[in-house]
């Protein structure tokens, strides 16, 4: 096993750009009853990579870990965090009824490690939220920053791969957007393009982290001088009026 003081918290620096994620990372009400869904049964869960706490079912036993004091200090107060990694559970074999992970398994150091573990302290469903790579190019904002996605797919495990891992049954859910999302990952704007020059929404969203800061600003500035034009109307301005949209987002759902 590997020693925990050679494990480190991923690959995203929270402790220093976390602060605001449980303001503008609200879970959606419609994307939470789909998690809460594939969770089953389940009286106890395990959530990794648990952050402020987003998507956790409240009328459950939770357990939380999360590597991030910046994160673990915007829980509330009654829903505290376990400090800890998902390479290296502090919890015995077989001992939750479930496991989450949500939009986390890109950040981990060693992914294998991570997946094996939550398969081997979890009885029955896995339940993963992730981006899936192959899909990326639907999204409008490969035109305006392709370096934001290109980095993003590198990161990000195929969802075959994530399957294939967590459980000898394993299904693919594809996560229809709400053009309303509260969630403010990339996929939530795809209707509402303006909020994307919002300094304050591309702070809570950790892909941003991984593009020259030259990139941010052209993404701006283009941005900016297309909606003014009425550019984006023209070639995107039918998902202003689309109710959801099917991206990237999917759940990945193993069971024993």
């Amino acid at each position: 096993m590997t020693p925990a003081n050679a494990i480190r918290g991923g690959d995203f620096d929270y402790d220093t750009h976390g602060g605001g994620y449980a303001q503008r990372r609200r879970p959606d009400p419609r994307i939470e009853a789909m998690v809460h869904a594939a969770l089953g049964d389940a009286k106890t869960v395990l959530n990794v990579g648990a952050g402020a706490g987003s998507y956790e079912p409240l009328d459950r036993r939770v357990i939380a870990i999360e590597p991030s004091a910046a994160m673990r200090a915007q829980r509330p107060p009654d829903r505290p965090a376990i400090i800890g990694f998902a390479e290296q559970l502090p919890l015995d074999d077989q001992s939750v009824d479930a496991a989450m992970a949500i939009y986390t398994v890109h950040q981990w150091a060693d992914l294998d490690a991570g997946l094996a573990e939550l398969r081997r302290v979890t009885r029955g469903p896995i339940v993963i939220m992730a981006g899936d790579a192959d899909t990326f190019d639907r999204l409008w904002i490969t035109d305006y920053a392709p370096e934001l996605l290109s980095a993003e797919a590198k990161r990000t495990p195929s969802m075959a791969y994530l399957a294939e891992r967590i459980g000898a049954r394993s299904e693919i859910l594809s996560v229809p957007v709400p053009f309303d999302c509260t969630d403010g990952f990339l996929e939530a704007f795809y209707g509402r393009p303006e909020r994307m020059l919002e300094p304050q929404v591309r702070q809570a969203q950790s892909s941003w982290g991984f593009v020259d800061a030259g990139v941010e600003a052209r993404f701006v500035e283009a941005l900016s001088k297309d909606l003014a034009s009425g550019r984006w109307d023209e070639r995107y301005g039918h998902l202003r009026t689309q109710a959801t949209f099917e991206g990237a987002l999917r759940l990945v759902v193993g069971r024993p």
